[in-house]
Formats: C-alpha cells, structure tokens, sequence
C-alpha cells in the first residue's frame, strides 16, 4: 500500500479523481487510513450537498480504518467525466450513477457486481432495486429513488387554480407568465440531455407512450408522438424561460419567479431548504395518465478501485437502518434503497411528500423497455430527432418516424 504524507494526499485524491492515478491506486493517510473517493452530482447541489458531505463524514468519524472523500461534479459533465477516466483505468472508487448512465457502465464492465458483498436478504429493499440487476446480477443498491409530480408556486396561479389536464396547464402557466415571471420551466437543450430526456420522459409516459414494448421500440407510436407534440406546444407557448438551465430555473422557482414545474422529490427537498418560507404544494401531473418518469439513482463500485473492501464496507454502513433513515431525512420527498417510514410530523409538515409518495405505482424507469442496456444510444437518436421538432418546427410524427427507422437500425449493429 502506497503511503502519502498528508499535506499530499488531498492533492493525491484529486490526482484520482481526475483520473491521473493509475487503476484506482490505493491511497492512504499517515495515520494509518485508507482512503476511497465518492463521486456524486448530489455533492455540489445547494443545500443537500453540505448535508450530504456531513452524512459521510458521520462515516468517516465511526471507525478508524477507512476515510471516504467526496467528490461533487456538474450533472452537465458528471457523465462523460466518469466514463473517461474509469475507460482510463481510473476513476472514483464509488460513484453514485444515474440510471441510463449505470446501464451503459453495467455491460462494459465498469462496475462491480454486488453479489459477494451485498446480499439481498438481508436488507428490506423496495421494489425499484430489482432494477439494479442484469442477468441476475446486482451491480448496485439505490442511493435515491424519487418520483416525478407536478410543484406549483399557488401565489402565481391566477385564481388559485391548480391545472388538472394538459390544455389547462398550458392555459395557466400563459396567465402566470410576464414582468420577469414564467408559468413554467423545464430542459430542451442537448446542453443538458439527460435532463432534457427526464423531461420529455414525463410528458411522452404520462400521454401514455412508451419507447420500447419489452420486444420492440415503439417511438413512433400515436401515444409517443402525442407526448412530443405536447413537449413543441409547451415550448413554443411563450411561457417558459427558454435556454435557462435547470439550475437556474430551479433557483428562479424558490425566489418566486416560476409558477410551476414538473419535477422530481429531491428538488422539492432542495426547495424546502433553499426557502423554508416558501408555500409550494404539489399535485399529480395534469397529463392524461398518471405514468411519469422515476429517478434511480444507484451506488455503484467501480470496477478499478482496489480498495473493493473499503468501498463495500462504506456501502454496508450506507445500508443500515439509522444511515437509511438520516439520508432519506436530506433527500427530501426522495426514498432510499431500504423502506423507511416517514414520521406523521414529517408528513404534517410537509404535505407534498405525501403526493410524491403516492407517485410510486405509477412510475416508470426512463429506460427503453426490452433495450435498457442500450437506452444511452436510443436517447441520442430520440433527442436529437426532438430537437428538429422544437427548434426546426419538424412535424412530431415526420421527426419520431425517422427516430424509428434510426434505431431499428442502430440495434441491428
């Protein structure tokens, strides 16, 4: 084991993080400690982020063996960061995925199977879990699962009103836009495409689409195009802040500049702390059915570290019931990987984690059914056709016809 001097080992860690060291190499401190890197996007969000650091550094200080070090990153970049230092045989030894993202890892062998470590017997996962394994397999355990409802700031609603279909959620969010406020707020730039397929999941799923029907892809189905065609009326509706990222519409929303947007539980947690005074409520989506996208985002390990037992005995610890309950306590209307009952004074005090919660049966992975593994490639071809829809003024069914025949021939290679 290669030792550091300590004034040395941060910027050792940074060497690793930037994927400069070799394979993972092992680092660790001069008193003794091993130390491991976690990566997240979670790290660098306002208001859980500190949390979060705090939550592992309650790790840090219940043993003398191993230190975890955090690593936050941009959602924008955190992606193809990761994949370029893991293919350069380095990387964070634990990293907290999302979904497509970890589908893309699993089949190139960039994280570990969990099956030596982890057994699920011994652990009260919830259902959302069974999707973190391939071919039987786990390759992770849920860091955050969180649903998709609709928030709404009721102080920019004309009248009150609350939308309860799509043609009133258009109507409304019109009326709540002007003098630097607007009605509505989500992504439509390849700047941030896994934000932007979030999005459009929840409009295409709650029309009733699907991308894939376990056999075949369907994107050009009637119920796929509907959501799109429903996507281009929101963004051509004048009522959104076209371009604005979601930082900084999510930011515009807790200072009051935004009436309403369709997002998932974590973000209803980050609201809630950024502006604790803040009278946000929440309702199901006002699309025609209830289906909307589900965040999972896994804990994975990566398949270079070696430090395999330190990261795993983090995960071990992350898993416990008290570990569980004060994560789900910073991830606000998010769950975990184990079931956790909320307090009745939780759900007094917040009343749209009730709204979250009962969210779950209708949630749908943002994944491509029958082609999960292969979901990355899809979303490229999806988003790109999407967005000859809202900037070209492409007619939906012409663009989502040619994503078909696309990606019919795409997963013939």
């Amino acid at each position: 084991m290669k030792l550091f001097p300590r004034r040395s080992t941060l910027a050792a860690i940074a060497l690793a993080a930037a994927g400069l060291l070799p394979s993972g190499a092992p680092i660790a401190l001069a008193q003794g400690k091993t130390t491991i890197t976690f990566a997240g996007v979670t790290f660098t969000e306002a208001g859980r982020g500190d949390r979060l650091r705090s939550w592992v550094d309650k790790y840090n200080k219940s043993q003398d063996k191993i230190e975890v070090q955090t690593i936050g990153l941009p959602f924008a970049t955190f992606a193809n960061t990761m994949f370029t230092q893991m293919g350069g045989g380095g990387g964070p030894d634990i990293i907290r995925f999302d979904t497509i993202d970890f589908y893309a890892a699993v089949p190139a062998g960039r994280v570990l199977p969990f099956d030596d470590y982890i057994k699920d017997s011994d652990y009260k996962f919830s259902a959302p879990n069974d999707y973190l394994k391939v071919n039987g397999k786990r390759y992770g355990v849920a860091f955050e699962i969180s649903n998709y409802v609709m928030m709404y700031n009721p102080a920019l609603l004309k009248d009150g009103k609350v939308p309860a279909t799509f043609d009133e959620l258009l109507a409304i969010a019109k009326s709540a836009s002007g003098g630097g406020n607007f009605g509505y707020a989500y992504r439509a730039t390849m700047a941030e495409r896994n934000g932007f397929w979030q999005d459009l999941c929840n409009f295409v799923f709650g029309f009733g689409g699907r991308w894939g029907d376990g056999t075949n892809l369907t994107l050009n189905s009637p119920k796929v195009i509907e959501g799109v065609a429903a996507y281009k009326r929101m963004y051509d509706s004048g009522a959104i802040p076209r371009g604005a990222d979601a930082a900084t519409y999510r930011r515009m929303f807790w200072e009051g500049k935004v009436a309403i947007e369709i997002d998932n539980g974590g973000v209803a947690g980050i609201f809630n702390q950024q502006a604790p005074n803040l009278q946000f409520l929440a309702a199901p989506s006002p699309f025609p059915t209830r289906a909307q996208g589900l965040i999972l985002a896994p804990l994975t390990v990566n398949a270079n570290t070696k430090n395999k037992d330190a990261a795993f005995a983090f995960v071990k610890w992350a898993l416990q019931p008290e570990n569980q309950k004060d994560l789900q306590d910073i991830l606000g209307a998010s769950s975990v990987a184990t079931v956790v009952p909320r307090s009745a004074d939780d759900l007094a005090k917040k009343p749209w984690l009730k709204i979250y919660d009962d969210q779950t049966p209708n949630a749908v992975p943002q994944l491509v059914a029958g082609f999960e593994v292969r979901t990355p490639e899809l979303q490229q071809i999806i988003i790109e056709q999407v967005l000859k829809v809202l900037q070209g003024g492409m007619d939906p069914k012409k663009a989502m016809d040619e994503a078909q025949e696309l990606a019919v021939a795409k997963m013939k290679k």
